[in-house]
């Protein structure tokens, strides 16, 4: 591991003499004691990486795992192959699209999800298909009414007028209004085969 970490120093450029972040984020573990953790945003092939993670949390946690990766790859790492930073930098890369394809996902399956469990919306074609009906079956039916009783029945139910306003409208005691409205009635009831 010594020597993993010396080849590790030759390659990384160094901080004030020392060697940098990187070379802690490429072997944490010297002479077989563990380095002291480093800060997540001092890490500058990290940094790079994690800014496609939008929430601060998501940026936490792609750092949490690219560190992760790194310390258990580390043994990995050929300078050979590419330099440290590259290597440090794909594999916060691919942590971070991860991440984002991730959250994309779970965000389609919660969409997908609403969509299917959603109320259906009322089906007004249905309803105007049904209410066509109606009104053709209640036009045929006032059809077989006597004019009176016709004329008594659309005034009261179909103009709103109330019984006295039609004995009035035409020309008719109140009784009488009553009666051709009732008889009407019974008759559209008895027509269109509504039971009681």
């Amino acid at each position: 591991m010594l020597a993993r970490w010396n080849d590790a120093r030759s390659v990384l450029p160094g901080r004030r003499g020392r060697s940098g972040g990187v070379a802690r984020a490429v072997c944490p573990r010297r002479a077989g004691r563990v380095r002291p953790a480093v800060r997540r945003d001092q890490c500058p092939a990290v940094r790079p990486g994690v800014a496609g993670a939008a929430q601060p949390g998501a940026r936490r946690g792609v750092t949490q795992e690219a560190y992760l990766e790194i310390w258990r790859t580390s043994a990995r790492f050929d300078s050979r192959r590419g330099s440290a930073i590259a290597w440090l930098m794909t594999i916060t890369h691919r942590r971070a699209v991860d991440r984002v394809r991730s959250a994309a996902a779970a965000d389609r399956r919660d969409d997908l999800f609403e969509q299917r469990t959603r109320p259906r919306p009322y089906d007004v074609t249905a309803e105007d298909a049904h209410r066509s009906l109606e009104a053709h079956r209640v036009r045929k039916a006032l059809q077989q009414l006597t004019d009176t009783q016709r004329e008594a029945v659309e005034l009261a139910y179909l103009g709103g007028y109330t019984h006295t306003e039609v004995g009035q409208l035409l020309d008719l005691p109140l009784g009488t209004a009553k009666t051709r409205i009732r008889d009407g009635l019974i008759r559209l009831r008895d027509t269109m085969g509504v039971e009681r």
